[in-house]
């Protein structure tokens, strides 16, 4: 079985290190883990990597946020992916810092990478792995926070939540999506309910 595993990002070095990437650089320890290199193809930097038999093609696209259908869309028909077989993975800022969330489908919540997919794909129902930012900001400051840099603070706590990402990633395509959102949302809640 095969699974395309696309973390969303903007390219440019003004981009690297910030919240609005956390899909690139959850990608990005993925490929050291595994010990592969991305190639720079159509649309997007690719890896292969696998997992326990499954065959994952991990894709960051090189469209920019706003247009990641494009990627996603091209990636899905050239590995002949079925839309079953797609995790998207965001950051959320109506999530805590680091807290994850793994959903089968659902709205953009005003992600316009989220957004641009959907309206390509023609529908809501694929795999997205949110993962929390925070919303530390002002009124009217919410695109400067999105694309600003991790905090030393936010750095300290940043790799946990990486790593329990990824070993969601690993079980939504070994197991499925319900027994990975069975196991992980739950840990992930009462870490959330234990910082509030």
């Amino acid at each position: 079985m095969k699974y395309l595993i696309a973390g969303l990002g903007n390219i440019g070095d003004e981009y690297q290190n910030t919240r609005h990437n956390v899909g690139f650089t959850i990608l990005d320890t993925m490929a050291r883990i595994s010990g592969i290199s991305f190639s720079d193809r159509r649309y997007g930097f690719v890896g292969h990597t696998s997992y326990r038999g499954r065959k994952l093609v991990l894709l960051k696209p090189t469209t920019f946020m706003n247009l990641s259908g494009n990627a996603v869309n091209y990636w899905l028909s050239k590995e002949k992916i079925p839309i079953e077989n797609l995790l998207v993975i965001v950051d959320d800022i109506s999530l805590p810092l680091g807290n994850i969330r793994l959903r089968k489908k659902g709205g953009d919540g005003g992600h316009n990478g989220l957004f641009h997919i959907s309206s390509i794909l023609g529908r809501t129902d694929y795999a997205r792995l949110r993962f929390g930012i925070g919303n530390q900001f002002n009124q009217g400051q919410q695109s400067e926070y999105v694309l600003g840099k991790w905090t030393e603070e936010e750095l300290s706590v940043l790799p946990s939540s990486i790593n329990l990402s990824i070993d969601m990633i690993n079980s939504y395509c070994f197991v499925g999506i319900e027994l990975t959102m069975t196991r992980f949302n739950k840990r992930s809640r009462k870490e959330e309910d234990e910082e509030q």
